[in-house]
């Protein structure tokens, strides 16, 4: 037998009704090492990335500003997003008598689904159910989770929910998971297709925009996705029968702005009802604008060649995953849309706080991208500004 889903405010602050977690509670258990640690780790193969946790960043007055500068100007266009792809999923994916289940990716896509989940049942009277499953690059989704879905609704319905896409790593993990899943006997019927609020790698066909611009929930860590932490992965923990485990930060309750975060952009709903529903009009009739050419994986890829990296899991594209670049990873420098302003802001002021250099380029199809340090070990220095050091 699975577990039961957890749910806040046992595990999580977000209501109970909101998400129910298909994951391990490993809240008790110490995780955490140090960024450069992990990445001396990680990059050496003394370990994978979801056998630990980064020290959870804890943000300075100023960060905290420019985070609710962000939202206050973004959560018009946050809504708009989520009218958009809410009303695209419930058009194209709903069958008579049968609304979507939400799935999202934990935890960059929990208050997308979150956000959703409200949009369907104020401008739809849906009630969708929402949970959160783990996905890990190079390991696949949890398939314990997938059999818990299975067991309680029908896979056909499901859809699996992310924040936005990067180069499309894990809209192609995602895609491979699933299959095998089948292959190896798990139940049919699960649809791989990622729905995001942007898509700028362009790689799905369902989302809100494909503009790469910032939204706030990617400004922070645990503190704006239900004080939840990334996913774990780890055989001494996480056991044949288990979820992939997480933990609840109870003691960051005082600094939490999950809520606010939900709140604030779900505040502006009414405000974009006319413009989302146009929106997701346009996406109806657009069937082949919609088809995915992987421009960013592209991108990414010149990128790595192009400053010595040759590996594109360094390469972070996109503003959500620049900033996760700058709060959990060891950065080695940000390339920056030249012209691009206030989208950028809380990434220049995480550049500066850590001594990582900004470099304004032409012709990049991102806002910004963050480059994790090539060949890494606690005394590297920096390199020479375009191509990595030699081990």
């Amino acid at each position: 037998m699975l577990s039961e889903p957890l749910r806040g405010p046992a595990f999580s602050s977000y209501p109970a009704d909101e998400v129910g977690w298909l994951l391990k509670d490993l809240s008790d258990v110490p995780l955490e090492a140090p960024v450069e640690e992990r990445e001396e780790a990680v990059q050496h193969g003394g370990a994978h990335y979801a056998e630990s946790l980064p020290v959870e960043y804890r943000p300075t007055e100023e960060y905290l500003a420019l985070f609710h500068a962000a939202l206050a100007a973004s959560a018009d266009r946050v809504a708009r997003a989520v009218g958009a792809v809410t009303g695209l999923l419930l058009a194209e994916r709903a069958r008579p008598g049968h609304p979507p289940v939400l799935v999202s990716l934990a935890r960059a896509g929990t208050p997308v689904g979150v956000l959703m989940r409200r949009w369907a049942r104020r401008a739809h009277g849906l009630d969708l159910p929402h949970y959160a499953v783990s996905i890990v690059r190079g390991r696949g989704i949890d398939t314990n989770a997938l059999r818990w879905l299975a067991a309680h609704h029908d896979p056909r319905d499901v859809v699996f929910v992310d924040g936005w896409t990067g180069k499309g790593a894990i809209t192609r993990e995602l895609t491979a998971a699933v299959e095998e899943f089948g292959r190896h006997g798990g139940p049919a019927g699960f649809d791989p297709r990622l729905a995001v609020l942007a898509d700028p790698g362009r790689c799905v066909t369902e989302y809100g925009t494909r503009d790469d611009f910032l939204i706030p929930s990617a400004c922070l860590n645990s503190t704006v996705s239900g004080l939840v932490s990334r996913t774990v992965l780890r055989a001494d923990l996480t056991g044949p029968r288990d979820f992939h485990g997480a933990k609840f930060y109870r003691d960051l309750a005082a600094d939490d702005v999950s809520g606010h975060f939900t709140d604030t952009v779900a505040g502006r709903f009414g405000a974009t009802d006319d413009a989302a529903a146009n929106d997701t009009a346009r996406l109806l009739g657009a069937t082949a604008e919609r088809a995915p050419d992987w421009a960013g994986w592209q991108a990414v890829t010149r990128i790595s060649d192009e400053y010595g990296i040759h590996d594109v899991n360094l390469v972070k594209p996109g503003v959500g995953e620049t900033t996760r670049v700058m709060l959990r990873r060891v950065p080695w420098r940000v390339l920056a849309r030249r012209g691009t302003g206030a989208d950028l802001d809380h990434v220049r002021l995480l550049a500066a706080q850590r001594g990582v250099p900004v470099e304004e380029v032409d012709e990049l199809p991102y806002s910004c991208v963050g480059l994790i340090h090539p060949h890494y070990t606690r005394g590297a220095t920096g390199a020479d500004g375009r191509l990595a050091a030699t081990r």
